[in-house]
């Protein structure tokens, strides 16, 4: 033995192979997979020591003995690191370019045997080696862009001299994961062939290296010396490939632009350079608050898949499901699980409704195979999971019920006590409502235990969030199946308490209620859109209504207020006597119903490919202009203030009052279920980020004119004074 530590170990002597070949294991001991943190970085260069003073040694190959190679650096600690401020960074980095170049320059020739996924830090050890194999179902990728920040450790040195600059700009600006057919034709690795014959392989290419036939002094001078580039390949490489980067990354994510940039001003240079020309940047880039808020974001994204997989343990497997009600909600769900495996009744009184639900499940398995994603053989097998009906004939073996019948609590109890009379004492029925109390529908149930609700949001197969709703009644188990299943399909699931909107929609309609009070203080809806989006929402709030629909819009807003009156009353429906209606009722009444008839706060008009294009209507404009009670101008600041605080502080609320377990599952909800700008962290790291005390003032002063919409809590108030934060610090995420 070599070297012996907690992650990595050296020994000489391999299987097909004498004592001069040594192998680097990665298997970092107690985790399911091998990570790099400063501890692991640490032994990799005491491992490295070690070899470079072994005598007699005529190769090397690097491993892994886990089912990944390496998935990247340790997440959790880039919070702490980044705290540190640039030159500690800067410090850090070349440290790991120093271990990272002694492998490159060690005496003899060296291989990676890439058995899985190889990301981040994984790749960039990859890339210090002369050569690299590929078993065919690994992966391999630079995703650190996703990140806020760019790869630090040479990738941005290494792989443009390895795979030339416009497939390196690729890779790194766009962070993709890449196989291994894809990793071979770019010159990545050397050779993919399958995981058995691994090591076999790297062994071949030592052997072919130490005959000459494979030159790994040459391979290590192209990858130390600049990139030979002439003026128009650069003008190629690079300057179009900012200005398309930038157009796709848009305004709030720089890091995909930075790494071009990097690449370029390390074109030039020798290797020295080029690591300090990216090592500078990457300092600059964590510094940042998007980086800050998207590392977060990776941090609590594990929270939330932690706490589903603790459920999941639990649970009883779904292996039959079924969905009550066909149409496009229906269809979307029967799709969704008949796409992920779980096979699907899909149950509807009216046979043209089971056929709309159908005509759904078949276009998107269509799109799927138009992809590539998918065989015409696959898509037929994928669908055949979907079996039509309208009865209940088949429901005695149903291991969980999504009930998706229209959202009216008097249907929905019939419906579902009329199930639970027609399934296994021990299936669990679950309600796709967005509004109704889980509690109140569970009143007729024998089974009250058994139920809970199911919240999708639409479309069902791109928004990746469902919300898990515990009622009064509803039992660990229920919890536990409807966690396994939305996890089996695919999807991100969060547990809440019950309430009115649950937590997502009782969040966001104190939003709609900021847009109907500047609405009504004679803000333009348009400019409220523009400001909104500028500031990095998908869409602004008169758009994203129109999306919702205006009839469901009211019927939520109706909810919501008689759940909570004080604040929420008036917001989306009639505002009481003498204070007049919201544009959102007058869109209503006046049969403007967003995008499902083609008109509301917009007129939409189809692309060539069919999808619903927004264009501007006199006639929309006309009428939110009568709902107008003063005409006032609003700068960028008030109407971010105004919209932002009522939703921010329902999000606090629903903390405080347990609809939610964790400050990282409420700001994950809000990203995955209305497209809460990602690189601004959610709502109580956006609060976080202001600082509670500058919030709880602006929101203060905002309630003293607009009411009890914008009040802090009390709670909140004692965490300004107190100096508190909801995420305790930066280092802790």
């Amino acid at each position: 033995m070599i070297y012996q530590g907690n992650a990595i170990t050296v020994a000489r002597g391999l299987e097909g192979a004498g004592d001069a070949i040594a192998t680097l294991t990665f298997d970092l001991k107690d985790e399911s997979i091998n990570k790099l943190s400063s501890a692991v970085v640490a032994e990799l260069g005491e491992a490295v020591a070690a070899i470079r003073a072994e005598k007699g040694l005529e190769g090397l190959v690097i491993g892994s003995a886990k089912e990944a190679f390496i998935v990247g650096a340790d997440i959790t600690e880039f919070h702490g690191m980044f705290e540190q401020g640039a030159e500690q960074i800067e410090a850090m980095l070349e440290r790991v370019h120093g271990i990272f170049n002694a492998i490159e320059d060690l005496p003899f020739p060296t291989v990676t045997a890439i058995n899985g996924l190889a990301l981040g830090g994984g790749c960039e050890i990859t890339l210090t080696t002369d050569f690299r194999v590929m078993a065919e179902s690994a992966k391999i990728g630079l995703p650190e862009t996703k990140l806020g920040i760019l790869p630090g450790w040479g990738g941005c040195v290494r792989l443009p001299r390895l795979i030339g600059a416009d497939n390196a700009v690729e890779w790194i600006a766009g962070g993709t994961e890449n196989r291994a057919d894809a990793a071979l034709s770019m010159g990545a690795v050397d050779a993919v062939v399958p995981g058995e014959q691994l090591q076999a392989a790297a062994l071949d290419i030592l052997a072919r290296a130490h005959r000459g036939e494979l030159d790994h002094q040459a391979r290590r001078a192209e990858k130390s010396a600049p990139l030979t580039l002439g003026p128009i390949e650069q003008m190629m490489a690079f300057e179009t490939a900012k200005g398309y980067v930038a157009g796709k990354a848009g305004p709030h994510y720089p890091a995909p632009v930075e790494a071009i940039k990097v690449i370029q001003k390390g074109a030039g240079e020798s290797r020295a350079r080029a690591q300090a020309i990216e090592a500078k940047a990457f300092a600059k880039l964590a510094l940042s608050e998007v980086a800050f808020n998207l590392v977060g974001l990776f941090m609590n994204d594990q929270v939330v898949k932690k706490k589903g997989s603790q459920y999941e343990k639990q649970a009883r497997p779904v292996k039959q499901a079924a969905v009550l009600g066909a149409g496009i909600m229906g269809g979307g769900i029967a799709y969704q699980s008949a796409s992920k495996g779980t096979p699907i009744l899909m149950k509807d009184i009216k046979e043209e409704a089971i056929e709309l639900g159908l005509k759904e499940a078949r276009k998107l398995f269509a799109k799927q195979a138009e992809r590539g994603k998918l065989s015409t053989g696959q898509m037929a097998e994928k669908l055949s999971n979907i079996r039509p009906t309208l009865s209940y004939g088949d429901f005695g073996h149903v291991d969980l019920v999504v009930e998706a019948v229209v959202e009216n609590p008097k249907v929905k109890d019939a419906v579902l006590t009329e199930v639970e009379g027609l399934v296994g004492e021990e299936t669990i029925l679950t309600s796709n409502t967005s509004t109704i109390s889980i509690t109140r529908l569970a009143q007729n149930l024998k089974r009250p235990e058994n139920f809970c609700g199911m919240h999708f949001f639409n479309p069902v197969h791109r928004m990746p969030l469902v919300e898990v709703i515990r009622g009064e009644k509803t039992g660990d188990a229920a919890v536990a199946a409807t966690v396994a299943y939305a996890r089996a399909m695919g999807k991100t699931p969060i547990v809440v308490n019950d309430c009115p909107g649950f937590l997502v929609n009782r969040v966001l309609f104190p939003y709609f209620g900021g847009f109907s009070q500047l609405v009504e203080q004679g803000a333009d809806f348009q400019r409220i859109d523009k400001v909104m989006e500028k500031f990095g929402w998908p869409m602004g709030p008169a758009y994203l209504l129109d999306v919702v629909g205006m009839d469901t819009a009211v019927h939520a807003g109706e909810v919501m207020a008689e759940g909570f009156p004080e604040r929420m009353a008036g917001m989306a429906g009639d505002r009481g006597e003498g204070k007049g209606k919201s544009a959102i009722q007058v869109m209503f009444e006046n049969d403007r119903l967003g995008q499902k008839n083609a008109k509301g706060f917009y007129a939409y008009e189809e692309d060539r490919k069919g999808k619903p294009q927004k264009v501007r209507d006199e006639a929309a404009i006309e009428l939110v202009k009568g709902v107008a009670s003063e005409s006032r101008e609003f700068s960028d600041e008030e109407i971010i203030a105004r919209m932002m605080v009522p939703l921010c502080l329902e999000t606090v609320r629903c903390l405080e009052d347990g609809i939610v377990g964790s400050p990282a599952e409420a700001d994950m909800a809000l990203i995955y279920g209305i497209g809460f700008p990602p690189f601004r962290g959610g709502a109580l790291r956006y609060i976080d980020a202001m600082g509670v005390d500058a919030f709880v003032t602006q929101a203060e002063r905002l309630a003293e004119e607009l009411g009890p919409l914008y009040a802090p809590t009390e709670k909140l108030r004692q965490m300004a004074a107190s100096g508190e934060k909801f995420y305790a610090s930066k280092a802790q995420g």
